[in-house]
This record gives C-alpha cells, sequence and structure tokens, in this order.
C-alpha cells in the first residue's frame, strides 16, 4: 500500500484522497471479501452527524472514526433492505488519531477504520473482529 500522496508535506488530505486510500485497501482484499466490499457505499465526511453521536452516547466528536450503516449480512437472508448498506469515515478524527499516533501511514490507519466498519457488515460484532482478526484493532 503506498502512502505517497500530493498532500504529504502539505495541506491533509480531502474526501477524494480519503476515497482514494479506501479504493487501494478495496484492492488488496482477498476474495470472496473484495466482492462485498465493493457492493457497500463509503461516504467520507469531517464528523459524525450530531444525532448519530447523540444515539450513541458520544460526546466528543473526535471519539468515532468510522460507522457501518446497514444490515450485516447475515440479517439479509430472505429480508428485503431497507437502503443501501454505507461505511462512513469520519475524516477529522482519522487525521487527529493518525498525527496522535504518528507511528502508522495514513493509508494504513484508513484503512483499518474502514475494514473495521466493513467487519461490520459481514457481521462480526467488536468482540468477533478482536477474536478472528486482532490485527484489525
Amino acid at each position: 500500500m503506498s502512502d505517497q500522496a500530493p498532500w504529504t508535506n502539505s495541506l491533509p488530505p480531502d474526501d477524494a484522497a480519503f476515497l482514494a486510500l479506501v479504493t487501494t485497501a478495496i484492492a488488496d482484499l482477498p476474495a470472496p471479501f473484495d466482492a462485498h466490499a465493493r457492493a457497500v457505499a463509503v461516504q467520507v465526511v469531517d464528523f459524525a452527524p450530531d444525532a448519530i453521536l447523540d444515539e450513541m452516547g458520544i460526546e466528543d466528536p473526535f471519539e468515532l472514526t468510522g460507522l457501518y450503516d446497514g444490515t450485516p449480512l447475515p440479517d439479509k437472508l430472505g429480508e428485503q433492505a431497507l437502503g443501501p448498506d454505507t461505511i462512513w469515515l469520519f475524516r477529522r478524527p482519522i487525521l487527529d488519531e493518525w498525527v496522535a499516533r504518528g507511528d502508522v501511514p495514513l493509508g494504513h490507519l484508513v484503512a483499518h477504520v474502514y475494514l473495521h466498519e466493513l467487519a461490520h457488515h459481514f457481521g462480526w460484532s467488536d468482540a468477533d473482529i478482536a477474536r478472528i482478526a486482532p490485527w484489525m484493532d
């Protein structure tokens, strides 16, 4: 995964640059995960909306870096989906974590947050993620 980008020594990456990092993460996924990943929309915004933060009981918007919004695959069997599955990436909290950590390339951190949310699409709980793929947390 290449982390070289024109913004490396200037302004932080914008939403389009974040989406490019996610596109790279999706391209690196093995089958059959890649096909499922392509079926999930990705949205990049600066912060989670206040309504989501309130619903989750989060006071500091920098605490939420990503969110899966949809019906996990195991729950879709025989059900009509109400809307598209979406992974939300919150750019400012991810950038804040990246700067605070200082030990991981931005592309790796964006991929990490994206993959964590994609794992929820597969129906994995946070405990499942820690057990199945401890490198994600």
